[in-house]
């Protein structure tokens, strides 16, 4: 009975291997064929009129809710009695991950979920710095970043629009003061796109502190100039762009790489061969590189307000290579959602976060010392 036990041990042992390996060199591939929706683009049901006014337009905004997971702040820390005068707009990353629909509405329980979650590790490391508005929108699902198709792009301008929409009414309810822009994968790729149509907005330029777009290639010879933005390269820097893409050794880059180099950058050129944005949350971009003892702390947990915790400082360093991905120093064992190639895109915000809510605060105090 024993000797039976230890085969269909061994046996499971195998099979978790094989499929490890099958992941490691066909992740691509059998994410796109489980996640891409099968079905054609049709137009999600409207968002109910003056959504945006609303305290249901968003997932967080100043509007004194208990459970606002924009202001949740880890234990070893506290809001400060007087928070900075910043106005925060965050674009949340994808949240959906359906396959029967391209676009996902507003009052979707489970991707509404997911993304408070994400709002907690990533849009809380800005709350010292102001208040914090994340809207909801009706986000393109996962999928739609796995395919060139045209119903993928049919979904990306149908989030948009969301967007776009709530962006108006971000402005409306804040006419004046310093603003900070933020946001995450398919929201970077959002908010990029906000920015390019804002390129001739100089009421907008005075007022921005900085702009985290992260999760998100851009180059830097084709994107920035066209956005009027340059990076920024110091700590104190403002009214710049900050962005970066986190994957550890032995990294696979291949899939950013390849979409990379197939896109036109917003001057019109071909991106192939350019230099992608990085900026070292460690540093600020005051330099490229930089030690464990650098990182001042990191979220570890699922985004729960009850499970997620600031480790102490110390625990990974980063440097940016010649391409314009984040190296980490090493691969931490994080959780669950690593991607192929060692690409940590969902820990971009969390590996960093003590960092990050250091850096707001010092761009924001910069910024008002030249106003």
């Amino acid at each position: 009975m024993a000797r039976k036990f230890l085969y269909v041990i061994a046996f499971f042992a195998c099979l978790a291997i094989a499929g490890m390996i099958a992941f490691s060199f066909f992740g691509q591939k059998l994410m796109r064929s489980a996640l891409v929706p099968r079905v054609a683009f049709s137009q999600p049901a409207p968002l109910p009129a003056g959504l945006y006014t609303r305290p249901e337009g968003w997932i967080s905004r100043p509007d004194g809710r208990r459970a606002d997971p924009a202001v949740w702040q880890p234990t070893a820390l506290k809001l400060p009695a007087e928070r900075g005068n910043a106005a925060i707009f965050f674009i949340h990353p994808t949240s959906a991950f359906d396959t029967l629909r391209w676009n996902v509405p507003v009052t979707d329980p489970v991707s509404g979920r997911q993304a408070e979650r994400f709002v907690r590790v990533q849009a809380s490391a800005f709350a010292a710095a102001g208040t914090v508005w994340v809207p909801r929108y009706r986000q393109a699902v996962f999928g739609a970043f796995l395919t060139d198709s045209a119903d993928a792009g049919r979904a990306l301008d149908r989030a948009y629009a969301d967007v776009k929409a709530a962006f108006a009414a971000f402005l409306t309810a804040n006419p004046q003061g310093p603003i900070i822009l933020v946001a995450h994968s398919q929201g970077s790729k959002h908010l990029l796109r906000l920015l390019r149509e804002e390129s001739g907005n100089a009421a907008l330029r005075q007022r921005l502190v900085a702009v985290y777009a992260v999760g998100w290639p851009i180059s830097i010879a084709h994107d920035l100039p066209a956005l009027g933005l340059p990076a920024c390269t110091g700590p104190e820097q403002t009214g710049c762009m900050i962005g970066w893409q986190s994957f550890a050794a032995p990294a696979d880059t291949s899939s950013i790489d390849e979409a990379y180099a197939r896109e036109r950058g917003f001057d019109g050129q071909p991106r192939n061969g350019s230099a992608m944005l990085c900026t070292n949350p460690l540093t600020g971009g005051g330099a490229a590189d930089a030690p464990a003892g650098a990182n001042l702390g990191m979220l570890i947990g699922d985004g729960e307000a009850a499970t997620t915790q600031l480790v102490a400082p110390g625990g990974i360093g980063a440097r940016c290579d010649g391409r314009g991905y984040l190296m980490l120093d090493r691969a931490p064992q994080l959780g669950t959602y690593v991607l192929p190639g060692n690409n940590y895109h969902v820990y971009d915000y969390p590996l960093f976060w003590a960092n990050i809510r250091g850096d707001a605060l010092r761009r924001l105090g910069a910024w008002q010392k030249t106003r």
